[in-house]
């Protein structure tokens, strides 16, 4: 998960930025077709690492194997499958267990080497994409994962799977082997990250699952070809994972330095407050801290004095995502631009910030901030310019000229913003009558802000928000609800108001469909949880699938992230630019940081324990 963004001048945002744009176009050489079967896939250009590569470059392949992690989560889970809309699974199910074609390097924007598949292939166009399996590959249970695994989970993942597989497999024209130990892909349409999208789709056991609704939730544990397996579990409450000695994989030169621990238990913890008081017990091996003052303040108990516990704060590239308050545009309430930015300018941010995280978080301030994809000031120039310029008239004031969350004078009345909002509310056709916001025919101004339980850090900021509300004449209702009714509600667009995370890579694409695209608004389980169906946004994301270089890449995202932020669709609020983590002293990680310093892929996979 991410957190994120940042004040500075214009001249200090792309001085902070210049150090990332080196380090996303590092990778991408001048695309070339490949005429031959290849180690690895990247976006564009070749793979970082050779052929005859020995290990990634942030794994230590002389890591020790043994000992323990244990981790804390909120909520429980009532599933042990992962890959379906119905039904909570653990954290770790689709990460340790089940294997992919190919695996990722944290390292590169987006680039895939060999895992189940010793070789790839694909034309210059990327029209098809062929695999050529190990044969080797095994499951936990000692069978071999065949060609005719990999077509059958394909198949049933884009048909019955999770939403968030349709979208690429409606891109497939077909699927077949054309010989033995190959599995061949055409597709339908032209997108670039399609030859890689399709190597990472988990490929489970065909015999385990013939006779059964694969739709269904269950607690049948299924057979993986990955280094851990399913150990002791309780639903709702732990589940372990054991790493499998006998594991097909440990030998290849992708897994050196990976899976060094024997065990991986997750904690689960009704009220997450009471995890940060587990982890300060001894319960728990590691935590994650969001919160920077807590950090700065909090991290003083017994085991961080003895040495027993240790803080760290690992740098990363990423781009900032989005995190914050998300308005449902599907309620007519928040329909006009104009009244999500009245309540943009009630959200004072610079003395939230300063009242939760001593002012020290850099604001949101794009999709993509924090990196070269993000938006630049001021108004679109050059090739973003004429991707916008057919959707003009049509774009959200701000969209082509230059748009950035407001900011307040750092007050507790905010009063120059606060009156800004209220001149849009009456101009978007609200009046305050008696105390009380109301529409032309006398409606108040109502609606509800969904939380999840226990998220206190979440509900500060809210409490401070429904108090700046109240001089505009509205009183929100505030809906606490548990993890399962939260994923529920929040799946079926059952909210008008809610606190929305989404992370983004420096390689964005078809996941943009399922987050912002106009075919997820009616779609149950859709990652469109503000309800936005704009033509621009879709042909930037089609730009952005279709680019084959770089550059042409950076603009449609830069285009997208003005449409994005100008459309108000989310009150943004701040990311970190390190990963706050304190652990147990007997757990260590690489001194060569990955790209990405974050879940999944960093911890716990390149860490080890050692006394």
């Amino acid at each position: 998960m991410k957190p994120q963004n940042f004040r500075a001048s214009r001249r200090h945002l792309c001085r902070a930025l210049a150090p990332l744009c080196v380090a996303f176009f590092a990778f991408a050489a001048p695309p070339q077709a490949l005429a031959e079967p290849m180690h690895g896939i990247a976006m564009y250009g070749e793979p970082a690492l050779p052929p005859d590569f020995v290990a990634l470059p942030y794994a230590n392949p002389d890591a020790p194997k043994g000992g323990r992690i244990v981790m804390g989560e909120p909520g429980g889970f009532d599933s042990l499958n992962p890959w379906i809309l119905m039904g909570r699974a653990p954290w770790g199910m689709g990460l340790h267990m089940a294997e992919t074609l190919m695996a990722r390097s944290i390292d590169e924007p987006f680039t895939l080497y060999g895992l189940l598949a010793e070789s790839v292939e694909t034309d210059e166009a990327r029209t098809f994409v062929e695999y050529t399996l190990r044969p080797e590959a095994r499951f936990s249970d000692g069978s071999p994962v065949t060609v005719e695994d990999v077509i059958w989970s394909y198949e049933t993942l884009g048909t019955q799977g999770h939403p968030r597989y349709r979208t690429a497999w409606g891109k497939v024209a077909s699927i077949a082997s054309p010989a033995p130990g190959k599995v061949r892909i055409e597709f339908t349409q032209a997108d670039r990250e399609l030859a890689l999208l399709m190597g990472m789709r988990p490929v489970l056991k065909k015999a385990q699952w013939e006779g059964k609704d694969f739709a269904q939730s269950t607690l049948e544990v299924p057979i993986g070809s990955g280094a851990y397996t399913v150990g002791a579990f309780e639903p709702g409450r732990y589940i372990s994972f054991l790493r499998n000695p006998d594991w097909w994989g440990k030998d290849l030169p992708i897994a050196q330095g990976l899976y060094n621990l024997d065990e991986l238990r997750y904690e689960y913890f009704a009220d997450p407050g009471i995890i940060f008081e587990a982890f300060k017990a001894g319960e728990l091996s590691i935590w994650r801290e969001t919160n920077a003052a807590r950090w700065q303040t909090q991290f003083n108990f017994p085991a961080v004095a003895s040495g027993e516990v240790v803080k760290a704060e690992i740098p990363h590239q990423r781009p900032s995502g989005i995190t914050g308050l998300v308005f449902n545009t599907r309620r007519p309430v928040f329909a006009d631009w104009r009244v999500r930015e009245a309540l943009t300018l009630a959200f004072n941010f610079e003395f939230i910030n300063q009242t939760l995280n001593l002012g020290t978080e850099p604001r949101i301030t794009s999709y993509f901030a924090n990196s070269a994809l993000a938006l630049q000031p001021g108004p679109a120039t050059g090739r973003v310019a004429e991707l916008l310029a057919p959707f003009a008239d049509s774009l959200t004031p701000g969209t082509v000229e230059g748009y950035a969350p407001p900011e307040s004078d750092g007050t507790l009345r905010n009063r120059a913003n606060m009156r800004q909002a209220m001149a849009l509310l009456e101009e978007a056709g609200w009046t305050a009558e008696g105390g009380t916001l109301r529409d032309a025919s006398g409606v108040p101004f109502e609606f509800e802000i969904l939380l999840a339980q226990g998220a206190a850090e979440t509900g500060q900021v809210v409490d401070i928000y429904v108090q700046a509300l109240r001089q505009l004449g509205i009183t929100p209702r505030i809906a606490t609800v548990d993890a399962a009714q939260y994923v529920e509600r929040t799946n079926n667009f059952d909210f008008d108001m809610a606190w929305m995370l989404r992370a983004l890579s420096l390689s964005p694409g078809n996941e943009q469909r399922l987050y912002w695209g106009a075919a997820g608004v009616g779609q149950p389980g859709s990652r469109n949880w503000m309800g936005m169906a704009s033509p621009a946004a879709d042909a930037m994301i089609d730009a952005m699938l279709t680019a084959t270089d770089p550059e042409e890449l950076t603009a449609a995202a830069q285009a997208l992230d003005r449409i994005l932020t100008a459309g108000r669709w989310v009150i943004p609020v701040w990311y970190s630019k390190a990963t706050r983590i304190a652990h147990a002293s007997d757990l260590h990680y690489p001194e060569r940081l990955p790209l990405y310093g974050d879940w999944p892929g960093f911890a716990p996979d390149v860490w080890w324990h050692e006394e």
